[in-house]
């Protein structure tokens, strides 16, 4: 085998279970996320599986965020005996060990003193890293392994992995994109290419497809809370609790401090006035509110427009109609509350695909009431109850739905938001591998449907073709 070389444990069947092994010689390896396989690309028990490769001379796991399609092996990979350091930004490391106590607490053991023992166990291996500052993770005689972690615009702490490697006279450069965001982030700062890549580790998420204009998101925001001010109904928000719950409380946020700018009120059908000033925002998750209070201590990562609104005086992650349900007994209150009052609301709640998590209960109390809105801000995987709720919007007639073993009539609207993708579209993920100095010898594609890897293949030949770049782009199959 030549080094440095790559193998490939996961993320190249579909979109999920990023887990990349940089080979830098017969007995030394780096590797990049440790992820799970999520949803239809799941085995069966996959949550408990073991890791499946070899992690005898491992150097350093190299973390690029903390979703659990990139980091939710990690207890697998410790189960196998991994006791090296798990590198990852600094953001990341706050937010590396509350997302994985709440997974061990879902998929192992909620048991106080044996979650605290796992979590202790976790954080002392963590090594924090600034962004843009070169770190050794191997220095022996005739080999030299450094990493550097850029913001890769994903969620908070999200990052792309640079690793510089000297063997002997020759040097080489692998890029690992990560997940990279989608542009017009409301709180991060943009993503600023590498500088250069011999090999492009490149997510391929939506490599076929351009996203819609992140501008009409607000306005179509803002018209759903009219919708649901005047209906006198609830707007059932499913979302994931890391990175997109705290962008739509960002704009939340701005929308009620435009609101109330512009005096708050209009004439409802009824000739009633539309008060937004009374509108409760819920916060539905114990784990929402844990990692936004994170995001609000680290506001050092935001962009310049989010800090100034910090300066001003106003707070995006915690404003005065904020309300968090904490307690289960709390959140049963609410669905009551709402069910059987004509008090308009806003709820966040997880999951993002209403596969489980308290949204489900606001979504079997509600779906059949007209008065009520579902709306989609994420992407809904096939087979999900999420997807079939999706599936009814605009539709006409009779639209059950399977809840926990029970049908439910839905009677309530379903609106899907676009323009709040996480990932970077196909142009984004171009402009992202053209943004180089230099040509990179190879350019591999993962973490994508199969459609989504050639269409990106197909976009990044043309544009190596305009550059005249003479780049392999790569499609492997797993363990290649």
């Amino acid at each position: 085998m030549e080094y440095p070389s790559l193998s490939h444990h996961g993320a190249t069947r579909g979109v999920t279970g990023s887990c990349h092994q940089l080979h830098l010689g017969p007995s030394a390896s780096v590797l990049i996320d440790c992820g799970l396989e999520q949803g239809s690309e799941a085995a069966p028990g996959a949550q408990s599986a073991a890791l499946g490769f070899d992690i005898q001379g491992i150097q350093a796991l190299v973390i690029t965020h903390v979703h659990l399609d990139h980091v939710g092996r990690i207890p697998a990979l410790l189960a196998a005996g991994y006791r090296g350091p798990i590198i990852c930004s600094e953001p990341s490391a706050r937010l590396l060990p509350l997302v994985l106590e709440d997974a061990y607490k879902l998929s192992i053991s909620s048991e106080p003193a044996q979650v605290a023992r796992y979590i202790d166990f976790i954080r002392d291996l963590i090594v924090p890293l600034p962004f843009e500052q070169w770190h050794a993770v191997l220095e022996r005689p005739g080999l030299v392994c450094r990493i550097r972690l850029q913001r890769a615009g994903h969620l908070l702490g999200s990052a792309y992995v640079e690793c510089d490697m000297q063997h002997g006279q020759a040097n080489s450069r692998y890029v690992f994109s990560g997940d990279l965001g989608a542009c017009g982030n409301p709180l991060l700062r943009p993503v600023q290419p590498p500088e250069r890549a011999d090999v492009l580790v490149l997510e391929s998420t939506y490599g076929d497809r351009l996203h819609a204009h992140a501008g009409d998101r607000r306005q179509r925001l803002e018209a759903a809370i009219d919708r649901a001010l005047a209906d006198k109904g609830t707007i059932l928000i499913p979302a994931f609790s890391l990175g997109r719950t705290q962008e739509l409380l960002y704009e939340l946020e701005d929308i009620l401090h435009r609101k109330a700018l512009l005096g708050g009120a209009g004439p409802g059908p009824d000739g009633d006035p539309l008060d937004w000033s009374q509108l409760p925002i819920i916060l539905d998750s114990p784990l929402a509110q844990r990692i936004t209070s994170v995001y609000r201590e680290l506001h050092d990562y935001w962009n310049a427009e989010a800090r100034a609104r910090l300066a001003e005086g106003r707070d995006p992650l915690d404003f005065s109609q904020l309300i968090s349900v904490d307690t289960h007994a709390r959140h049963q209150q609410v669905v009551n509350y709402l069910k059987s009052t004509g008090r308009p609301a806003i709820v966040i709640a997880g999951n993002g695909m209403c596969s489980g998590g308290r949204i489900v209960n606001y979504l079997k109390a509600m779906l059949g009431d007209a008065r009520h809105e579902v709306m989609f801000v994420g992407y809904q995987a096939k087979g999900t109850p999420g997807a079939v709720i999706q599936a009814s919007e605009g539709a006409q007639g009779f639209v059950q739905i399977d809840l926990d073993g029970s049908l439910y009539e839905v009677r309530a609207k379903v609106v899907t938001l676009s323009g709040y993708s996480g990932h970077a579209d196909q142009a984004g993920l171009v402009e992202f591998a053209v943004g180089m100095q230099q040509a990179a010898r190879a350019t591999v594609l993962v973490h994508g449907e199969l459609r989504a890897k050639i269409g990106l293949a197909e976009a990044l030949g043309r544009r190596y073709e305009e550059l005249e770049w003479a780049t392999e782009i790569v499609i492997p199959s797993e363990l290649a």
